[in-house]
């Protein structure tokens, strides 16, 4: 009985110690959760140098699946392609997901720019690390400037180019771009409802957490978000010269790059293509991914 009582009185401990730490720290839980299914369902993590910075990426897909490289946007990860990405492999695709430098479990090098065009530069040098001369290349909102900017400077090394609700283009956002730092509740909420439609509430305890690492890693979301402002780097002139085919899909309720700069890229690229979700805002290719899944594999199966 007395082992019993003890053994019960230590799960009670431990049960009452993982309620607090969940408490205080809800995002590493979620995080826990996340690189578990990560583990589970085949997806590997892997680390490289590129100019000195150490890169951490995730790939999944067969090993003799053609690559395809998806690079997330301004304050994602790595971890943002889990939706999408797997219908890409089960397609048999190999599918390689960097961190950004500044960004998920990469360094953040405090010397760094975190504009778009050095970024571009960390992404062919990521392909570059890993030797593969010929990609299916994606980009999301942010990291869709970066991918028009590769396939603009390495264009030989491009096979297709797919972009998710991308910026790029020279044109002055609508929206409180402090927004993407939120230093209180009321902003999370308003950069929630910018980036999707109908956005359920955030329980408070979560708020605080993702407010207290946003004071953490802020800097690097404002440092690339002064570089993209300055507008030495948009892509109006650059898309016209692309020649590889071009997917460029919306979310038809996107608040942060608006159908609009979907339907000029479009008219900008000939031989693209452009696929609008409905229902959907900024974070189509995480919570549309069954919409977009389908459309993707087709475009780069042909």
């Amino acid at each position: 009985m007395k082992a019993a009582k003890k053994a019960l009185w230590i799960v009670a401990a431990l049960v009452a110690a993982a309620g607090i730490g969940f408490w205080l720290r809800p995002v590493s839980y979620f995080n826990g959760i996340l690189y578990l299914r990560e583990a589970l369902t085949g997806v590997r993590n892997g680390t490289v140098q590129v100019n000195g910075c150490r890169v951490h990426y995730l790939v999944e897909g067969p090993a003799s699946g053609k690559p395809v490289v998806l690079v997330h946007g301004l304050g994602g990860r790595a971890e943002d392609w889990r939706n999408l990405a797997p219908w890409l492999a089960r397609a048999g695709y190999r599918v390689y997901m960097p961190d950004l430098p500044g960004y998920g479990r990469s360094e953040q090098p405090a010397g760094f720019s975190y504009s778009v065009r050095d970024e571009a530069t960390v992404v062919i040098g990521f392909m570059d690390a890993l030797g593969l001369s010929h990609v299916n290349l994606g980009g999301w909102s942010m990291g869709g400037w970066i991918a028009q900017i590769v396939a603009s400077e390495a264009p030989q090394r491009i096979t297709r180019l797919m972009l998710f609700d991308s910026a790029g283009l020279s044109v002055r956002p609508d929206w409180d771009t402090d927004l993407f730092t939120p230093a209180s509740a009321q902003q999370l909420d308003q950069l929630d409802a910018l980036l999707t439609p109908h956005p359920p509430p955030v329980p408070g305890f979560v708020a605080r957490d993702i407010l207290r690492l946003s004071r953490q890693h802020g800097w690097v979301i404002r440092r690339a978000m002064i570089a993209m402002l300055a507008g030495r780097d948009v892509t109006d002139q650059l898309l016209p010269q692309l020649r590889m085919p071009v997917l460029l899909t919306w979310g038809a309720e996107d608040r942060i790059t608006p159908l609009a700069e979907g339907e000029t890229m479009h008219r900008l690229v000939p031989q693209s293509e452009l696929e609008v979700i409905a229902g959907c805002g900024h974070l189509a290719p995480v919570q549309c991914a069954g919409a977009i899944g389908p459309k993707l594999v087709a475009f780069v199966q042909r």
